[in-house]
Parts: C-alpha cells; sequence; structure tokens
C-alpha cells in the first residue's frame, strides 16, 4: 500500500483538494453528497494523472536514476508496468463512477467534461506525443484543475454557471500551476537530458524561477476581484495567507539544490490548501 501512496504523490493532491472547497463554497447552496462526489472526482483524477505519469514517463525513459525527487515506482522497478496501468485505470474508473452519479442527477453534459479530462490526462504524458513535453502542462492543470475543477463544483450544485464560480477559479488555478512549476524547475537538468520538453526547459531554469514567482502574486492580487465579484469583503480573507508565501518564494529564487526546491514544492502546495480553504470560508460568509 505505501508504494501506492508514494506513486500518489501526496504533496500535490491538494490541487484536487482546493478547488472542490472553492467551488462548493462559491455556489448558492449545499448538497453533502454531490461535494462529496465532486471530491472523489477530483481525487481520482489527479491520482490517475500522477499514476499515468509514472507509467509513461517510466517507459519513455524520462524517469532514470539520475532524476531528483521522490522515487518513481516503475521506474524504480517496485510495481510493473501492467500493475501500475491498473490502478491508473482503476483510479480513473472510481472517479468516472462518481461522475456519473453527478451527471444522472445534475445532467449528462458532466460526461462530456468527464470523458475529455480523461482523454486530457492520458494524452497529458501519454501518447506519441505528450503535449507536456510540448511545454503545455502548465495549460492542463489551469484548466482542469482549476477552470473546470472549481466552475463545475458549484456547479454540481447549482446546476448552472455563475460568474463568481469562474473569478475565484483563476487564483485556485494559478496556484496549482505554481505547484506543476517548482516540480519541473527540479526534475529541468534530468527532464532536458531524457528529451522531455516541459516549459522549465524550453525557457530555462532563470525564467522558470520568474513565472512561479508572478503566479504567486497574480493569484493574491487577483483575491481583490473575487470580493469585488462576490458583493463581499470576506473573500479578503485570502489575502491572510500572504505570509506563507515568504518561505517558498524565497527558496525558489535563491535556492537550486534538490532539498531546498522539494520544501519548495511541499509549501506551495500548503499555501493553496490554505488559501482555497479560507477564500472558501470567505465565499461561504458573503
Amino acid at each position: 500500500m505505501k508504494v501506492w501512496i508514494e506513486a500518489a504523490r501526496p504533496r500535490t493532491l491538494t490541487a484536487a483538494l482546493s478547488p472542490v472547497i472553492v467551488g462548493t463554497a462559491a455556489a448558492e447552496r449545499f448538497i453533502v453528497w454531490r461535494a462529496l462526489a465532486a471530491l472523489i472526482v477530483s481525487f481520482g483524477m489527479q491520482i490517475g494523472v500522477n499514476y499515468a505519469n509514472d507509467l509513461f514517463d517510466a517507459k519513455r525513459g524520462v524517469d532514470t536514476t539520475e532524476r531528483v525527487g521522490p522515487r518513481r515506482a516503475t521506474a524504480s522497478g517496485l510495481v510493473t508496468p501492467k500493475q501500475m496501468k491498473g490502478a491508473m485505470f482503476a483510479a480513473f474508473g472510481i472517479a468516472c463512477v462518481a461522475g456519473l452519479a453527478l451527471a444522472a442527477a445534475v445532467g449528462w453534459e458532466l460526461v462530456i467534461v468527464g470523458a475529455l479530462s480523461v482523454i486530457a490526462a492520458l494524452a497529458y504524458s501519454g501518447g506519441k506525443r505528450p503535449y507536456a513535453s510540448y511545454g503545455l502542462g502548465e495549460v492542463f492543470v489551469f484548466v482542469f484543475f482549476g477552470l473546470v475543477a472549481t466552475a463545475g463544483s458549484a456547479y454540481v450544485q447549482d446546476e448552472r454557471l455563475t460568474k463568481i464560480a469562474y473569478v475565484a477559479a483563476l487564483p485556485v488555478g494559478l496556484l496549482a500551476v505554481a505547484i506543476l512549476v517548482v516540480n519541473n524547475l527540479r526534475d529541468v537538468s534530468t527532464d532536458e537530458a531524457s528529451g522531455k520538453r516541459t516549459l522549465a526547459v524550453r525557457v530555462g531554469a532563470s525564467r522558470t524561477r520568474l513565472l512561479y514567482e508572478a503566479l504567486i502574486f497574480i493569484a493574491f492580487i487577483y483575491t481583490p476581484v473575487v470580493a469585488a465579484v462576490d458583493e463581499s469583503y470576506m473573500p479578503l480573507i485570502g489575502l491572510v495567507a500572504v505570509p506563507f508565501a515568504v518561505r517558498p518564494v524565497s527558496l525558489v529564487l535563491r535556492r537550486d539544490d534538490p532539498p531546498s526546491l522539494i520544501e519548495a514544492l511541499g509549501g506551495t502546495a500548503r499555501l493553496q490548501l490554505l488559501f482555497s480553504v479560507l477564500l472558501a470560508a470567505g465565499l461561504w460568509a458573503s
């Protein structure tokens, strides 16, 4: 069991929890089972993506002994490719079952959204031309773990799209992208050596650091916009998380050793979760 938990990359799972918290809070009503189902969908998709990356990167030779950071289950021989493939489809399958329950209650348009999400997840690092190797991984994360997950969590509650749900989704998505950016910054040298052309490899470490800083900065600067659209000062509670951004930003800008960047990764994930909980509290209170 431990190997599967490790392969799920627990440090990154805030990217699955945060949008559901914020999206649910942005909704005008609250139906418990729908919120739980949305959470299962989000976690299933996130874990499925992480398992897929573990599998496909091992097959492509991206994960080698030179790689820093947490070990990869498939590449290190802890599990076979067949086992990882089964786990990947099991995670996606759980997400799909929960998604179908929501579709039956809310609308079958959710099936289309779910299908596109699974296809995008598999194409991230799988197939002949994985788009993560074209520097588009950040776009995937922003769209699916920002806009879709946040607005979708509100949609399954209200059964309609609202402006506040989309507006609140933007800072959540930016912080999710920041998690990926620091992860790719840590792996920039090994990814480049293996031919995986992530955005960090394409623009270089220096610009990647500036991108990370910009993502954090814009996420917080945008918070007053959320408050304005919500017509309440309460969402500004999210700004209480600003001091918790200091440490990870400092590490990313000033350090390049793997342990420091791993710490920055964990710090960014915690920052996203704290900000999202506070923002959600503000939205709910308003």
